[in-house]
């Protein structure tokens, strides 16, 4: 699915499986649920007022316990994976202000991690969203998807190996929806990171995506055609992107009502001595009840030079070295209790990752991860 940085893409974005995703959101009488949302996250709506509208608090809570053996090693964690808050703002009618503080109260040293978004927009409807400041870089299938409404535990090794998994980074940016079509463009900072928005200090990067719903032709709720490319300047004080020259991502989100699939094809030309990359992801998934879900995944990940592909967030807790082909299954349920609002997800991985240059980086081993994820 293609989505857009603005801030109801962001915010308050359709849920992506048809029945177990959209349930919550669509019911027509105020659950249980809704009240105690509505009461938690909205602040203050006054439409009447002409300087602030609404002030909402948003965020996410996602909560990991894994267990991971491999023929290298095991490794079991319980890991607060993500927290993050604050506030968003409409005033002026047109216009939005939305900043999120990443906190980290497992370790607390930092407890403050990073502004993730800290930026203006200026919006005239659907068609046209400016967006100003630092904001979500949405580019390959997963990288597009807010970690809010991924369909599996995390997103696929091809995002962690091509995207920039940073994520928010400060640019300029526009974005839209007009009849089947979608787009986003936008110039971005890619000098060196801080934890706000960065030295601007290295160069910068540009993103183009344009995506055409074929639903009417197909008769499916949703069918997006996404084409993705980034171009960026070599600079050696970007610590904010990964060394990639040129980026291009071909990835299409089919949601037939009770099943679906999303897919990914990526290239990725290395610059600064960094190999070229290329991947394909493939994800099935079917709506057992309005509730239940399960969901599938083929990953691989391969590298023209040795070193290249780097493991995924738990792998590499027990294998820190590259290779440079990754293969991945994955085999997982969710349990919506209120959309992507509030769900349990649960997922086995078994992941191969090959090393030519022999120094470090074979991995074979079995994952199990079990995540809960709020959001408001």
């Amino acid at each position: 699915m293609f989505l857009t940085c603005n801030a109801a893409a962001q915010d308050v974005a359709p849920q992506p499986s048809a029945a177990a995703g959209e349930q919550a959101p669509e019911t027509t009488a105020e659950s249980p649920y809704d009240r105690i949302w509505k009461r938690f996250t909205e602040l203050y709506r006054n439409d009447a007022n002409r300087i602030v509208q609404e002030v909402r608090f948003t965020g996410r809570f996602q909560h990991d316990l894994t267990a991971l053996d491999a023929d290298q090693g095991g490794h079991e964690e319980s890991n607060v994976r993500r927290l993050r808050l604050g506030p968003r703002v409409r005033f002026l009618k047109d216009y939005l202000f939305h900043a999120e503080l990443e906190l980290n109260p497992q370790e607390r040293d930092p407890l403050y991690v990073r502004f993730t978004d800290l930026y203006v927009e200026w919006s005239r409807g659907d068609a046209l969203a400016v967006t100003v400041g630092k904001q979500s870089i949405p580019f390959t299938q997963e990288g597009a998807t807010s970690s809010k409404e991924l369909l599996t535990i995390d997103r696929s090794n091809l995002a962690n190996n091509i995207w920039f998994t940073q994520e928010y980074m400060p640019g300029v940016s526009t974005s839209g929806t007009l009849d089947a079509w979608r787009y986003h463009a936008g110039v971005f900072s890619s000098g060196t990171a801080t934890r706000e928005l960065g030295e601007f200090s290295g160069g910068y990067f540009t993103l183009a995506a344009l995506g055409y719903d074929f639903a009417d032709a197909l008769s499916a709720e949703e069918a997006v055609l996404t084409g993705q490319y980034v171009g960026q300047r070599a600079d050696a004080d970007n610590t904010f992107t990964q060394p990639f020259g040129h980026i291009g991502s071909v990835n299409f989100a089919l949601n037939a009502g009770r099943w679906g699939l999303r897919s990914d094809a990526a290239l990725a030309a290395g610059h600064r001595g960094r190999s070229d990359v290329r991947a394909f992801m493939a994800m099935p998934y079917v709506d057992i009840t309005d509730a239940l879900q399960l969901v599938g995944r083929y990953t691989l990940v391969d590298s023209t030079e040795p070193n290249g592909v780097r493991l995924a967030t738990y792998e590499n807790r027990v294998v820190t070295g590259r290779g440079d082909r990754y293969d991945e299954l994955y085999a997982g349920a969710n349990y919506y209790f209120y959309g992507h609002r509030l769900k349990l997800q649960s997922g086995v991985q078994w992941a191969r990752l090959d090393d030519a240059a022999d120094d470090g980086g074979e991995y074979s081993g079995v994952s199990w991860v079990t995540g809960l994820r709020v959001s408001w």
